[in-house]
């Protein structure tokens, strides 16, 4: 591989330093939908935003609220041809650009239907960001870092979101339509820094590799290892990534359409897209999103606090909302995907059903009462159904040594896109319709969402595979879609595993000591050498 070997000359930012800065920009992305998702939730209850346009009723701010993902349902669904056409970082660039016109609109809007337009304008900017971040984090992250890098990006997520709500209480004191015309302002600089830095960035060298750019791939690889072109660890993953893309691709030969994909993985598009689903009818995104995080305010007025107190509790719900979704970064990869699905779907179906109990007798103890149980609930969802449905898309399980993806490259995107459509589409068809529901059936709305909390635990329980530590080579198996494709696996590891042992003669790298080694990919064997003490694959005898 030497002819792949980078010019000598670094760049100013390399190894660690290079991977932050990416992972900052990046997470800019999911910030910056987090922020725009909270913006509304203060403005719309402020005097001089209701006087601006005209007192709008339920229906009106529904739509001014849900509108965001009208358009990002549309953009997210064509995110996937896009992201495979221009890559990563060219669908980056192109999403904060959109999204910071979307926010000029609203800022400089003249009424209803400007800030309509605006609104839709900036949600073609969201479904870009929502779908290519995760894609883009978890294909240049290296593999002792994806797993928890991946839920970092839902607590960007929500640190954007609890910025603009402290944002809307700080711009509350102001007397004049600036108070909320600022809110809406800082998203133009937020989206202005973030198309300025995936300018300077890097692209992922899994894209580049898979679009016959090995040269610029094995560059963005040496460089995020640290610059150095005979790196014996930067050489072992970038032939990984590249023997990943000849089984895929040569040793397949099939289309990339979404036909085929669906042909091959539908239970894996299936898994991703009712993940999403049911993050939205049971979690923040689903009642609480629409009702709580965009109408958090109204809840607290519902529950008896008042004006810009209501905003306040907001606020503080929102640092403990961040908070908890902190310790899934340590526990995603130690208790795995399914118990932390299970755990808080029954811990936040209790909580709603308490909401709803409390509202009911209304008691002087409901307001109290109603925040305890909504920061429980904020709780349960930050830890559980927040950030898990947005990892298991991309990357859907990373044990220290494994590279373990639902969707194969060839088919990442697209699978991202769809899943992405889904949470889009979900989150439009509840914020559209939980301001009319909250008049019409009140406190029943909440037990309503605790049905779907009970749902979506049957669902996880009988139907979601645990994919913690499973390997790419074994993916098909855990997700049982049939023996042509085992066979066609085994058929390739198996002329690969006899390439690999004639060619462990010549190299210094692999270790002597194992038979099994051959079975693992080349980056794997280098940074753990023998040791299979975490995972234990499934070997051709087993099979």
């Amino acid at each position: 591989m030497s002819d792949l070997s980078p010019p000598s000359s670094r760049p100013r930012l390399v190894g660690q330093p290079l991977l932050y800065a990416i992972s900052i920009f990046a997470s800019l992305g999911v910030f910056l939908f987090g922020y725009d998702q909270g913006v509304m939730s203060g403005i719309i209850t402020g005097p001089y935003f209701k006087q601006f346009f005209n007192s709008p009723g339920p229906i009106e701010v529904g739509t001014m609220v849900a509108v965001l993902e009208l358009g990002a349902l549309t953009t997210s669904i064509a995110a996937g041809r896009v992201g495979d056409i221009i890559g990563r970082k060219g669908t980056l660039f192109i999403g904060a650009l959109v999204f910071t016109i979307g926010g000029a609109i609203q800022t400089f809007t003249t009424g209803f239907y400007v800030m309509i337009i605006g609104r839709v304008v900036s949600g073609f900017g969201v479904g870009l960001l929502s779908t290519i971040v995760p894609i883009y984090q978890s294909e240049i992250s290296p593999p002792d870092h994806r797993g928890a890098l991946a839920c970092m990006e839902f607590t960007g997520n929500i640190v954007g979101y609890a910025s603009s709500v402290w944002t809307d209480y700080f711009c509350s004191f102001i007397d004049s339509d600036l108070s909320w015309r600022i809110p809406l302002f800082i998203q133009c600089v937020i989206g202005g820094i973030l198309a300025a830095g995936s300018l300077v960035m890097p692209e992922s060298p899994r894209w580049l590799i898979d679009t016959d750019q090995d040269e610029a791939g094995m560059r963005v690889i040496v460089n995020l290892h640290g610059g150095d072109p005979n790196d014996i660890v930067a050489k072992a993953e970038f032939q990984e990534i590249k023997d990943k893309v000849m089984e895929e691709v040569n040793q397949r030969g099939e289309s990339r359409s979404y036909a085929t994909m669906w042909k091959r993985y539908k239970r894996r598009v299936l898994l991703a897209m009712s993940s999403q689903a049911f993050a939205q009818l049971n979690g923040i995104n689903g009642t609480f999103l629409h009702f709580v995080f965009f109408h958090f305010p109204l809840t607290f007025i519902v529950a008896g606090w008042l004006g810009r107190d209501a905003v306040l509790m907001t606020g503080i719900n929102a640092i403990i909302y961040v908070l908890s979704t902190i310790p899934t970064w340590y526990l995603v990869d130690r208790w795995g995907r399914r118990f932390i699905l299970l755990s808080g779907a029954v811990t936040m179906g209790i909580a709603l059903a308490f909401t709803g109990w409390w509202m009911y007798i209304d008691v002087p103890e409901t307001p109290q009462a109603v925040v305890f149980c909504v920061i429980v609930f904020n709780a349960a969802f930050g830890y559980s159904w927040g950030p898990i449905p947005w990892l298991y898309p991309p990357e859907a399980g990373r044990r220290a040594h494994t590279r373990c993806f639902i969707m194969p490259l060839t088919f990442r995107s697209k699978g991202v896109s769809l899943s992405t459509a889904t949470n889009w589409a979900f989150n439009f068809i509840v914020g559209e319709t939980t301001p009319y529901l909250q008049e019409v059936i009140t406190w029943r709305l909440y037990p309503m969402h605790g049905f779907y909390c009970a749902c979506s635990f049957i669902l996880v329980y009988f139907l979601y595979p645990e994919t913690k530590g499973v390997p790419l080579e074994e993916m098909d198996a855990v997700f049982g879609e049939g023996e042509v494709v085992i066979q066609e696996r085994l058929d390739y590891e198996s002329e690969r595993a006899s390439l690999m042992s004639n060619h462990s003669g010549r190299t210094s790298v692999r270790s002597r000591g194992s038979a099994k080694s051959a079975n693992r990919g080349r980056l794997s064997r280098l940074l753990y050498g023998n040791d299979r003490s975490t995972y234990q694959p499934i070997g051709d005898h087993e099979e």
